[in-house]
């Protein structure tokens, strides 16, 4: 991780906040407080050395290369990063592409009907009194017509996945060495930025074609953030009646098949002495724990669900 350039994303995410903050860039606060988080953890990050696995003789991929061959060949472009944990460029596409599907998806519905669709939940879910209900949603639908609030939603877009990354990172790094096995963190961060590209970049290129293909009125404003690409088993089942099966259902889907397969080849190929049953068993153990957290908000938090 590159110091300066952690600084500098830190020094912008605090002149916006400020600048949002004065009144000087309405509505840049909420993105310059998040790029000021994020460079807050790159900062941290960029404390960890940066070191190679073990030798490797064969001639390094260029980025082009990694980016397309993960497609296809994914153990060798593992087996690159094992040696050269390089994952910039990867993670600038998936930034790239979270970006524009985010703008794109708060220019199409509104930002004022995703804030007011927000908030209205969270009216249902009795976390707001009756009595300030209209006051907050007033409050929410003015910020939302902030000239900056589209370009801070998309940024908050990009630094959700960049913490969620670094966190898998570690989850990683914990499994393999509880194994017996050996990881290191920027092998493991790259291994969660690799086996994350093919999925997100795909997800958000179908979204985007189906933002403009299908009505605004027949999309979910909150769900439709998430991307409106659906190849899983939660299309079975109505999330107002069957909120935990729902949940439950959108677990098991192509894409993440698609993910868990291409963690599991990551983490064997990326770490030293991993074996293909350890490396399943993280991705797979991953994969209850993120189950067992959406099941848990389906309890705590019903009318998001539904």
């Amino acid at each position: 991780m590159n110091r300066i350039v952690a600084i500098a994303v830190l020094v912008v995410g605090l002149l916006l906040l400020g600048a949002g903050v004065l009144k000087i860039l309405p509505g840049a606060a909420g993105g310059g407080g998040a790029l000021a988080f994020l460079g807050c953890v790159m900062l941290g990050l960029s404390f960890v050395p940066r070191t190679a696995a073990g030798a490797d003789d064969a001639p390094p991929m260029s980025e082009g290369e990694k980016i397309s061959s993960v497609f296809y060949e994914p153990a060798r472009v593992f087996q690159e990063l094992r040696v050269r944990p390089y994952w910039g460029t990867a993670f600038l596409i998936i930034a790239l592409s979270v970006a524009v599907y985010q703008f794109a998806y708060t220019q199409r519905i509104g930002a004022e009907t995703i804030a007011l669709a927000a908030i209205d939940k969270t009216i249902e879910g009795g976390f707001i009194p009756a009595d300030r209900a209209a006051e907050i949603r007033e409050r929410a639908a003015t910020d939302a017509r902030l000239p900056f609030a589209k370009a801070s939603g998309a940024i908050n877009g990009v630094v959700g996945v960049f913490v969620i990354m670094a966190i898998l990172a570690g989850l990683y790094m914990l499994g393999v060495l509880v194994s017996g096995a050996r990881i290191k963190f920027w092998q493991a961060f790259s291994v969660a930025v690799y086996a994350g590209l093919p999925v997100i970049v795909l997800q958000n290129l179908i979204s985007l074609l189906l933002l403009y293909l299908k009505s605004p009125d027949d999309i979910d404003p909150i769900k439709g953030q998430r991307g409106l690409a659906r190849a899983d088993l939660g299309v079975l089942f109505n999330p107002a009646e069957h909120p935990y099966l729902f949940v439950l259902g959108s677990s098991f889907g192509l894409f993440t098949l698609y993910g868990l397969w291409l963690t599991a080849t990551g983490l064997r190929n990326s770490g030293e002495k991993v074996s293909s049953g350890t490396a399943w068993a993280i991705s797979l153990g991953l994969w209850a724990l993120g189950l067992l957290l959406g099941l848990g908000a389906a309890a705590l938090f019903p009318t998001f669900i539904a």
